[in-house]
């Protein structure tokens, strides 16, 4: 019999193991997932819980619940992977043969990559909301803050769900609106891009949208260290900008065993070829999600349409067969921005975000590149779509691909932008 591992049960790894219980044989394949956490978190659901939207008990869920029956689950944390022996070394000595790794840990933030970060004023006025703990903590302080200087801060890219910063500044602007206080808080948009999100059209509609809010855009400001007692971040370049209140993305990177193994690069995450997620350097190792390198967003979407291509690309490897199966980095966001609304964009690695209706040319429901209540209540209803169909492996009624079918093309090709 013959061993398939995926490390990490997070998203990622948890649609792979639904996927291939189903698609493989029993009879000659082990199927084995490496996890150490028992609880599965609703990481889009961190961004709501600082403004009383979300509990800590609509994000969690126990990890087993969404297992098959017979998993072979092994509940350890992973301390190296012997790549040119296909094993996997574990932190209480326990050593797991492969014939197909599946790496599947995810990302992490590490403030510690950055200077001052979590000195003294980290959880009392620097904050994140990429963690439960400090998502939690942040809805405690925004209880009782009546304003002033507050600055939303990537420190480097790439990071989780790109958009959940700037849906951050749109659901504080509101936040503030609704408790009567929003004259009383200057809100700052600090990035290290050169405009507000990472796809250039989208940064445009964006940009506007932070202009009529009266939040200011800070961009190409490169993170060098926060001077605590004088309540400042400070760019590389000396440039430095006052906060009251710091809401931070810290660096994001893989796990630390990635680095341990060699497997990574400078951020832990594993180089793969982007259209088969096989590993650049050992074609027995397969990446997906945020453990992989691939340049698409580090998101949910972006997890839940590679694992299709890879269920396939795994097959293939099995079947000595070319890996035909070719991923596009094809992504959906919903965007908040606030009272009741969201804007929602599609796009892959090679073509924009444009304006139009998904899924359905003509009826949507949804609008893209447009605000609309409609798009507020399918980011909601997504919760109910990523527990009970997503993660148990079932599928959506669309495929993999990005389609164009709904968008506005005309001025996208005249701008060359397809």
């Amino acid at each position: 019999m013959k061993n398939l591992v995926i490390l990490g049960a997070g998203t990622a790894g948890t649609m792979m193991l639904n996927k291939l219980h189903k698609a493989l044989n029993p009879a000659e394949w082990k199927l084995t997932i490496v996890d150490n956490e028992k609880e599965h978190y609703y990481q889009p659901g961190f961004l709501f819980i600082p403004f009383g939207i979300y509990s800590r008990e609509d994000v969690i869920k126990p990890k087993k619940e969404f297992f098959p029956s017979n998993t072979n689950l092994i509940e350890s944390e992973i301390w190296k992977v012997l790549p040119e022996f296909s094993k996997v070394h574990l932190s209480d000595g326990k050593i797991i043969d492969y014939d197909i790794l599946i790496i599947a840990t995810g990302s992490r933030t590490a403030p510690e990559e950055t200077e001052g970060l979590t000195g003294g004023l980290w959880r009392n006025d620097i904050f994140d909301f990429y963690t439960l703990e400090g998502a939690l903590a942040l809805a405690e302080k925004f209880k009782t803050w009546q304003g002033g200087r507050l600055v939303i801060n990537i420190t480097e890219m790439p990071i989780k769900c790109p958009v959940a910063p700037l849906e951050f500044a749109f659901l504080a602007d509101a936040f503030f609106e609704d408790k009567g206080i929003r004259d009383k808080v200057k809100i700052t948009y600090v990035t290290p891009l050169a405009e507000a999100f990472t796809k250039h059209k989208c940064a445009e509609v964006l940009g506007h949208f932070l202009d009529d809010k009266g939040i200011e855009l800070e961009a190409e400001f490169n993170t060098g260290r926060i001077d605590n007692e004088n309540k400042k971040i400070v760019s590389w370049d000396e440039r430095e900008i006052d906060f009251d209140l710091l809401v931070t993305v810290p660096t994001n990177k893989g796990a630390d065993y990635i680095e341990t193994s060699g497997l990574g690069d400078e951020l832990n995450f594993v180089p793969v070829d982007k259209h088969t997620l096989q590993s650049s350097a050992n074609k027995n190792i397969f990446a997906i999600g945020d453990a992989s390198n691939i340049p698409a967003s580090k998101a949910g979407s972006v997890a839940h349409f590679a694992s299709e291509i890879l269920t396939e690309n795994i097959l293939n490897y099995i079947s000595n067969r070319p890996l035909s199966a070719r991923f596009d980095g094809h992504a959906n966001c919903f965007i908040e921005s606030g009272h009741g609304k969201a804007f929602l964009i599609d796009f892959n690695y090679d073509v924009e975000p444009m304006p139009g209706k998904f899924p359905l040319a003509f009826i949507g429901p949804f609008s893209l590149l447009k605000e609309s209540r409609t798009n507020h209540l399918g980011k909601l209803a997504f919760r109910w779509i990523y527990w009970n169909i997503l993660l148990k492996g079932r599928e959506l009624p669309m495929g993999p691909d990005m389609s164009l079918n709904g968008k506005v093309l005309d001025n996208f090709i005249n701008n060359n932008i397809l």
